[in-house]
């Protein structure tokens, strides 16, 4: 890629605070999609494709920090500030149950085979919740030495993942036992990690370093050094020859993952970008922003070359553009956020 070349994003709307988090689904029969976290209290389900607004889960009344879609897209997870995690019919946009916990909930995720939903956060215990019963009381690990900032699974739901928010390293808990098994060292606290989609790789951002981990054995099989402090890395799911990253520099750079050289480098954000993901077959990237907005940036040339202004996203004022007519039936049915944000929400978001 020319570093010269202006690459335009579809910018995506909606958002009133800034937006900490983003998830996209596996590719299903209906497309693939995108979900995005936000202070605002109200996370956002768009066409993962085209960035066109689906809908908007209404219900939590403090910051949302992490959001998560399964592995068909069905349901959506969120954890919040307002001491819940939350789970949600995608299709419907309605509220299926609230979680409840005694503080913050930083991080959640779908279990592979979906019966499962993982959150931890300021109270140092990750939890496992069985969608199956969910009035259940959770599975509690507890031995987390410090407030837990994300959450993953691999090795087929055999294993958890999770970094703290002041303190470095990544933790591997087996799930029969709760016991940490291995932990991989960073001198910086982990704000992003990320498994690969073939399960071969663990990405995780620290400080102004990326690095890339063997899932299975834990070696260190990359780590390169970034232009500024990142928060948050993706790897390219198909090829896995590049990855992306992005930090305060209000930038989203684009690597060779082989040599680390930089190879494209997109600026459009007016904030420091929070999170960054591949699309399920990689062919564009998110990113999410301390200025509100979230971006979709196409890996390769754009098609349309000459187009010198920023695409636009539907936002939740305006009319929902169906791009293709599998989506429809995601569409139909899902209740439509309100526009504006009552005062408490606002009070509440900075929690």
């Amino acid at each position: 890629m020319d570093k010269k070349k202006v690459v335009v994003p579809l910018v995506c709307h909606g958002h009133s605070r800034p937006v900490v988090d983003l998830f996209y689904s596996p590719i299903t029969p209906d497309g693939f999609f995108l979900i995005s976290a936000s202070k605002d209290s109200s996370p956002m389900l768009r066409n993962g494709e085209t960035g066109d607004w689906i809908g908007t889960f209404e219900g939590h009344k403090g910051a949302v920090w992490s959001c998560s879609l399964d592995s068909n897209a069905l349901r959506a997870a969120s954890g919040s500030a307002d001491f819940s995690a939350k789970l949600w019919d995608a299709l419907t946009g309605d509220e299926l149950h609230s979680f409840e916990h005694k503080h913050i909930v930083r991080a959640c995720a779908f279990s592979e085979d979906t019966n499962l939903l993982l959150t931890g956060g300021v109270e140092k215990i990750l939890r496992i919740f069985d969608l199956n019963r969910p009035d259940a009381p959770p599975r509690e690990v507890d031995n987390s030495p410090s407030s837990i900032r994300t959450v993953a699974w691999l090795h087929s739901d055999q294993t958890i993942l999770s970094s703290c928010t002041d303190i470095g390293g990544v933790r591997l808990w087996d799930v029969r036992s709760g016991k940490i098994v291995q932990t991989l060292e960073t001198k910086s606290p982990v704000t992003s990690a990320e498994v690969s989609q073939d399960g071969r790789y663990i990405t995780t951002a620290d400080g102004s370093t990326v690095k890339f981990w063997d899932a299975n054995h834990f070696g260190l099989v990359k780590s390169y050094n970034m232009p500024c402090n990142v928060e948050s890395a993706s790897l390219e799911p198909k090829f896995g020859n590049k990855f992306i990253a992005g930090g305060e520099d209000m930038w989203v750079h684009l690597f060779d993952f082989h040599t680390g050289e930089e190879i494209g480098c997109n600026k459009g954000h007016h904030g420091p970008v929070h999170c960054v993901r591949f699309s399920p077959g990689g062919e564009s990237y998110a990113s999410g922003s301390e200025d509100g907005t979230v971006r979709i940036w196409q890996t390769g040339p754009a098609n349309n070359d000459e187009n010198d202004t920023q695409n636009s996203g539907n936002g939740p004022t305006g009319k929902v553009k169906v791009a293709a007519d599998e989506v429809t039936r995601k569409i139909e049915g899902f209740h439509i956020g309100k526009e504006g944000k009552s005062g408490e929400k606002d009070k509440a978001a900075d929690a």
